[in-house]
């Protein structure tokens, strides 16, 4: 296979998943286990995380949303108490991967923010680094577009932009829901469980020496 293009998400991939500080808040507060992330999995296509991530409702309407959303399901969480927690540390390793990607193929980046986060906004500039993005030939964000993953379309509107054929494309995300548009397209995929295994299935995929 002929890669051209390595597409990225961002949170969880290039950074520590916000996961473990859900946890941690959660295990805080004495909030039942998961609260957030079912919050997040609970009808994921038209929830409050997916209409806050279209930019279809602002923060108050999302806070709002998301403390009934999370009370259905037992606990009472504000969506405002859960924005603070997106933001991961950068892992070095894969950015380091990233940059030597950069100088064999093209490199994209589709992540799923919210408007709060978007890259430019005043919190969002803690969430993505303007180095790290610098890497990117094309950046897509749900929150300025409005459309997030795992819409096909947007995947589309990426390789379109690359001029790629998705046939030659590897594509990483955290979240097994996002990868299977990308793999039902024809791009080779890496779930992201960590830095070590991501960069290992990379190298296999690229041929490259990522570290």
């Amino acid at each position: 296979m002929k890669i051209e293009a390595v597409i990225w998400d961002f949170g969880g991939v290039l950074t520590t998943s916000p996961f473990e500080a859900f946890a941690r808040y959660e295990t805080e507060r004495g909030l039942p286990i998961d609260i957030i992330r079912r919050t997040n999995a609970a009808n994921h296509l038209e929830n409050a995380w997916a209409k806050f991530e279209r930019a279809e409702i602002g923060i108050d309407a999302f806070d709002e949303l998301f403390a009934t959303e999370s009370k259905a399901l037992g606990a009472e969480v504000r969506g405002k108490d859960v924005l603070p927690l997106l933001s991961g540390d950068l892992r070095p390793e894969m950015v380091e991967a990233l940059k030597r990607i950069k100088a064999k193929f093209k490199t994209g980046c589709i992540t799923n923010n919210l408007p709060s986060n978007a890259i430019g906004s005043h919190s969002g500039r803690t969430l993505y680094v303007a180095e790290v993005m610098a890497l990117f030939d094309h950046v897509i964000e749900s929150a300025k577009i409005g459309l997030r993953k795992p819409d096909p379309r947007i995947y589309q509107m990426m390789v379109e932009t690359l001029q790629v054929n998705p046939n030659n494309c590897v594509y990483l995300d955290d979240l097994g829901v996002n990868l299977k548009p990308a793999r039902e397209m024809g791009m080779t995929t890496i779930k992201v469980a960590n830095a070590a295994q991501a960069i290992s299935e990379l190298e296999a995929a690229t041929g490259l020496t990522l570290r």
